[in-house]
This record gives C-alpha cells, sequence and structure tokens, in this order.
C-alpha cells in the first residue's frame, strides 16, 4: 500500500473516503436530473465500491489510458454509464471533461447512455446489453493469461475487475462466460457484483431466487458476500481475492440510490431522474452542500493524485519494454499491433499457388483448415477455436497446443456448447489486445452469437468468425441446422464483413482479408460439402478484397449475368455452360463480400455488374438481393425451410441446380426483350 493510502485510509470511517464517494454520487445525479434521463442508482450504490477499488487497488495511468499492463474495469451493468464516466473525469482521462459531464447523454458527446468503446479513453468495452461486460472480461482475463505465458510477469500482470449487477446474472450468456471462467481458472478476474436486490419491475424477488455465490461456488470461482458500502470490508474482499488461484464474485450488499431518503432502496432509483426535489434532500442525508456538477479542488486533486500514482508504475513497465532483446520486442509488437509479417503473406501467397495448380475440390470448411495451416505458424498472434465442433468446422490448425487451465501457452481454445459466451469472449480478447482472435460453429448459430457479434460491429474489432454448414448442404441434420435467413440478416449488420468464398483459392483470400481487417469483425461463411476449384490460375492480388468481380467473362457482348456467392458460384459456371448451348452469352460473377463491393466506386461496380439482365443464385433467402437484380423472383434460392436428407439430394428438390438457372435466365432475358 502506498504512503498516499496510509495517509488517507485509516479507519473504516475514512471522512475523506466518504468525500469521494459522494463526488460520484452527486455527479450522476445531477448530471442524470439535467439530461432528464438515465441510470443514478447504480453509480450511487456502487460508489464506495469503486472509490475502494481506486484508492487502494486499481494499476491505471490516465495519462497513458492505452498502457497494454494497466488494470481494466469493464462496467457490464452499463446503465450505470455515469459511474464511469465520474470516475474518468475525477482520475483526469484525458476528453472526459467536465463539460462532458453536462451533456451526458446528448448528441455528439462521448458520455452516451451506456459506454461506448472509442468514444473516450478510459472505456474498455461498448456495454448496454446485460451480460455481456462480464463475457467480455472473460475474454480479457484469458488475454491477460495467454500473454502472461507468453512474455512473463513484467510485462503482463494485471486485472480485470468487472462491476455487474441482477440483471448480468439473469442474462443466460452469463452462465456460459462464468462457466468458462471457472473451468480456465481465470484468477485474475474479479467480479464485484452489486447486489442491491432491485430491478427495473421492482424488487428482484419479483423474477428470481438464484442464490449467485452458491451459482458462482458451483462454476469453479471463489464467491462470498460483504457490506458494499463498508470501505474496509471492500478492501479486504478485494485483496483477498487477488490472492486466489480462481476468479472471484464479491457480492456486495448495496443500496441502489444510497442516500436518497426516499427513492434509494427502490426501482425508483433505477431508471430515472431522482428529480429536484429528493435531489436536494439527498445533498443533504450526505452532507454534499455543493452546487450541482461542483467539485471542491481538494477533493478533485485527492482524486487526480490517484491517476498520478500511475506513472510511475506505467514507467517502470516501458523500461523493461525496452529492455527486451530484439527478437521478444518484435514479438510483443507484432502482437500489439497485429500486423502480418512478409513471411505470413508469403506463406498466403504460397499457398494460393499450390492450390491453382493441384486444384483441391474441398469443402470450404476444409479449405478454410488449409488455410490456417499454410498460415498460422507465421502469425503466432492468432488464436481460436470452436463451440465444441472442432471435428466439424475444422478451425484447429496442426500441431496447435490447446490452452488449459494449467497451460496458457496454447492457441487453440475448447470454447464448449457455449456460442454466446464464445463470441464475447473473442470481443473482450480483440479489446485486450495482444491477439486476433477467432471462433467456430455452424452458421444457423450465429442466431446464438449474434448479440456479440452485433457488438464486435458496433465496436469495430476484429474478431473473426467461423461458420461452415452454411446452407441446405448441410444436409441430415435438417432444417433446425440449416441455415435460410442468416445471410441476408448479417448483411443487414452495418459494420460487418461477411465472406463467402467459393473454392479454395477464394477462401485463402478471405482469410487474409480478415486477418488484414483491424478495424471490423469478419464471418466467414463456409461450406459442408465438397466444392470444384474455380480458381486455376494464381493471381497475384486478390480479387475477393473488390468484394465481387468477373470470374468468367461472356464470349461476346452479354446477354446476361449470373451472380452467385459460396458453392453456388459452381452452379451458375454450370448454367453458363448450359447456356451458351443455347446461344446465349453469360457472365460469372462472384460475390463473396457485399460489403467490400458496396466499397468499390461506380466504374467497377458497373463494369463487373454489366448493362445486361441479371440473375442470381444462393442457397439462402433472396431478401436483399434486389440490390443487384430486378426482382426477387430473379433470384434461384430458398423460399422457406430446408428439409433433413442428403445435401446433393435437397439441391436437387429446391431446384438450386444450374438448370434451373440457365431457365430462369432465359426468363429474365425475354421479360427484358419484350419491354
Amino acid at each position: 500500500m502506498s504512503a498516499l493510502l496510509d495517509e488517507t485510509m485509516t479507519t473504516a470511517n475514512d471522512t475523506l473516503h466518504g468525500d469521494m464517494a459522494n463526488a460520484i454520487r452527486a455527479l450522476s445525479m445531477d448530471a442524470v436530473e439535467q439530461a432528464k434521463s438515465g441510470h443514478p442508482g447504480m453509480p450511487m450504490g456502487m460508489a464506495d465500491i469503486a472509490t475502494v477499488l481506486y484508492r487502494r487497488h486499481f494499476k491505471f495511468d490516465p495519462g497513458a489510458p492505452d498502457w497494454p499492463d494497466r488494470d481494466r474495469l469493464v462496467l457490464s451493468n452499463g446503465h450505470g454509464s455515469m459511474l464511469l464516466y465520474a470516475l474518468l473525469y475525477l482520475t483526469g482521462y484525458p476528453k472526459m471533461t467536465l463539460d462532458q459531464i453536462k451533456q451526458f447523454r446528448q448528441l455528439g458527446s462521448i458520455t452516451a447512455g451506456h459506454p461506448e468503446y472509442g468514444h473516450a479513453p478510459g472505456i474498455e468495452t461498448t456495454t448496454g446489453p446485460l451480460g455481456q461486460g462480464i463475457a467480455n472480461a472473460v475474454g480479457m482475463a484469458l488475454a491477460e493469461r495467454m500473454l502472461n505465458a507468453r512474455f512473463g510477469d513484467d510485462l503482463v500482470d494485471h486485472d480485470t475487475y468487472v462491476f455487474l449487477g441482477d440483471g448480468c446474472l439473469m442474462e443466460g450468456v452469463s452462465q456460459e462466460a462464468i462457466s468458462l471462467a471457472g473451468h480456465l481458472r481465470l484468477n485474475r478476474l474479479i467480479c464485484l457484483f452489486d447486489d442491491n436486490s432491485i430491478s427495473i419491475d421492482g424488487p428482484t424477488s419479483l423474477a428470481t431466487s438464484d442464490d449467485a455465490v452458491a451459482r458462482f461456488t458451483a462454476s469453479g470461482w471463489k464467491a462470498w458476500q460483504i457490506d458494499g458500502h463498508d470501505p474496509e470490508q471492500i478492501d479486504a474482499a478485494i485483496t483477498e481475492a487477488k490472492a486466489s488461484d480462481r476468479p472471484c464474485l464479491i457480492a456486495c450488499r448495496t443500496t441502489i440510490g444510497y442516500g436518497a431518503p426516499k427513492k434509494g432502496g427502490t426501482a425508483a432509483a433505477h431508471g430515472a431522474p431522482l428529480g429536484a426535489e429528493e435531489i436536494a434532500a439527498t445533498r443533504a442525508a450526505l452532507g454534499w452542500s455543493h452546487a450541482p456538477f461542483d467539485v471542491p479542488d481538494g477533493l478533485l486533486k485527492a482524486w487526480r493524485s490517484l491517476g498520478a500514482r500511475g506513472k510511475a508504475a506505467h514507467a517502470d513497465w516501458a523500461k523493461r519494454l525496452d529492455g527486451l532483446d530484439a527478437a521478444t520486442r518484435a514479438a510483443w509488437d507484432a502482437g500489439q499491433t497485429r500486423t502480418l509479417s512478409a513471411a505470413a503473406t508469403q506463406a498466403l501467397a504460397d499457398h494460393k499457388r499450390k492450390l491453382a495448380d493441384e486444384q483441391p475440390k474441398w469443402a470450404s470448411r476444409k479449405s478454410s483448415q488449409e488455410a490456417l495451416n499454410a498460415f498460422a505458424p507465421a502469425v503466432p498472434f492468432l488464436i481460436g477455436g470452436s463451440a465444441d465442433l472442432t471435428g466439424s468446422n475444422l478451425t484447429k490448425p496442426a500441431d496447435t497446443a490447446v490452452v488449459t487451465a494449467d497451460d496458457f501457452s496454447g492457441r487453440y481454445l475448447h470454447f464448449g456448447v457455449r456460442e454466446h459466451g464464445m463470441a464475447a469472449a473473442l470481443n473482450g480478447i480483440a479489446l485486450h489486445g495482444g491477439f486476433i482472435p477467432y471462433g467456430g460453429t455452424f452458421f444457423c448459430f450465429t442466431d446464438y452469437a449474434r448479440p456479440s457479434i452485433r457488438l464486435s460491429a458496433l465496436m469495430g474489432v476484429q474478431a473473426i468468425y467461423v461458420m461452415t454448414h452454411d446452407s441446405i448442404g448441410q444436409g441430415e441434420d435438417g432444417p433446425t441446422h440449416q441455415p435460410i435467413e442468416h445471410l441476408a440478416s448479417l448483411r443487414a449488420m452495418p459494420g460487418l464483413l461477411l465472406m463467402r468464398p467459393a473454392d479454395a483459392v477464394e477462401t485463402a483470400e478471405c482469410w487474409h482479408l480478415a486477418l488484414e481487417t483491424r478495424e471490423q469483425p469478419s464471418v466467414l461463411v463456409l461450406s459442408r460439402q465438397g466444392l470444384p476449384a474455380l480458381r486455376t490460375t494464381f493471381r497475384d492480388d486478390n480479387p475477393c478484397a473488390q468484394g465481387a468481380y468477373v470470374l468468367s467473362e461472356a464470349d461476346g457482348p452479354r446477354h446476361v449475368t449470373l451472380l452467385a456467392s459460396g458453392s453456388e458460384v459452381a452452379t451458375a459456371v454450370d448454367a453458363k455452360a448450359k447456356l451458351a448451348e443455347q446461344g446465349i452469352r453469360a457472365a460469372v460473377v462472384s460475390m463473396p463480400c457485399w460489403e467490400l463491393f458496396e466499397d468499390q466506386d461506380d466504374a467497377y461496380r458497373s463494369a463487373v455488374l454489366g448493362d445486361a439482365p441479371r440473375v442470381a443464385v444462393e442457397a439462402g433467402g433472396a431478401f436483399g438481393w434486389t440490390r443487384y437484380v430486378d426482382r426477387e423472383s430473379d433470384v434461384v434460392g430458398m423460399t422457406g425451410f430446408g428439409a433433413s436428407a442428403p445435401g446433393a439430394d435437397l439441391f436437387e428438390h429446391f431446384r438450386i441446380t444450374a438448370t434451373a438457372v440457365a431457365e430462369r435466365a432465359q426468363a429474365v432475358i425475354a421479360r427484358n426483350a419484350g419491354r
């Protein structure tokens, strides 16, 4: 404990502690009141916990908010965002000014209703959808242990703290995250549970009777309950948690809206301003006589001194970093910047050349595995796993060690049947830094992972989702496992790159794009069934980077353009041959990524799409294709759910065939000729 802390925290009745905590309470209730919107109760209830954490334990340097070895604080109960904003302002983080506090929840401010990653330094992740924060934190704590296994305590030795509430624990993703963290014994993960027994509807007893301590204990955590308003109990609990060999839950009994005479301890303090009369009464009850948004200079100085304290620790760390040998420093920098080496780029090029020569007829999930085998050794900061589908997703590169609770030096993660928790953990790993994470499951089960995928896109983080069994080609498992609407659904999501490659070469190129796209998540949509080789001539460039390209041009002016993605590109190529027998000149356009195609200039897009009538073919719903064709009826695809049968039989049954495409093309040509 530092000299500053010895001087300022000597008794349980520490006056300075109370004043510092009340500064959080006052800023929170004032900002919510001015905005006429927000959640004052949680910040007021957790102010004591936050004050003890920052005064006695939290390792941070506001002048270097991206310091890799800082402690992380995740506000899983993100509706209480004013707690985080108050902490960032009080401790002196750049950008978080008093004016920003006064602009809480206003257009253009960095103090959004829920914390948004990238809006301000010190916001570690976007939270608000309850349960996401604790699941992100599992990824962060996992990344810390994995980096520590590679670089040691001198560079990586920090804790991940989580503030969470009853709602976080009601959401199902929390159990996935809790279970995984307990299994891996992530002992640098410390959760402080705002155990106030209040939700929006009223007492939590209306909807739940869970014993949180027993639940966490059953999942392999150390868990116990304390008084969340007693600074000495809070300090002792955090100290105990930091020495634990397991992740810890500290259930802090608190009063929501602490200090509010009438609304404190009730749902009225949860999600609405306290009101002028109640705020005045709260000021009196807390002994806080200062005007709205006024934090006395002496008190602000006390808070700012906590931020200044971290500079020395950061400087010592920087000296250790500078003292590394050249090879270790290069490895560290590569992971932090996520920059592909020349060796990785060459490995991908060599792999593409080999594919063009050998022309394998692999399923694109197999092509993905072979691409991983080719470049993964040259990308040591690429880590990944699967939601209990390793043998189906083919996400494990050859000779890759598995991460376990006893050894974090591996690169492969068994996430278990936890698609949602896996996706949220990928976000946490990406946010932590040092790795590019990927995770696999069946494409249909993006439904389970979608909330976390959406947050990947909202935050702009480099998480890679490897989604296999992408259509009715999945076959015998039937319609419960066969994606139909999923392509359209994920294409509708802003900020997400969805890539559906047509053969082994395109799969390698899409992997390359995912590895180089550092500020967006990617979804690789891959087939179960084998696909013919279509790209049989080596190209140095990456045509998939344009999102769509002419795979096979017409022999003369086009009569029709056939558009397709993934496994149906081969169907379009076969349809082109059938049309040629009728004297109809067709071009085939492969469209692995609509989002990248839309980023191209008008001239390129016009050249690819051409002026001739267009027909699309894709083994999914037609929704969305009218961006490129005149009518949904110009799409050969699915109009309902699939069925249980061998995949090849299903393509015939649902008429997603070259013959059907050729017939549709002839009909569209005839219709256009009659205009």
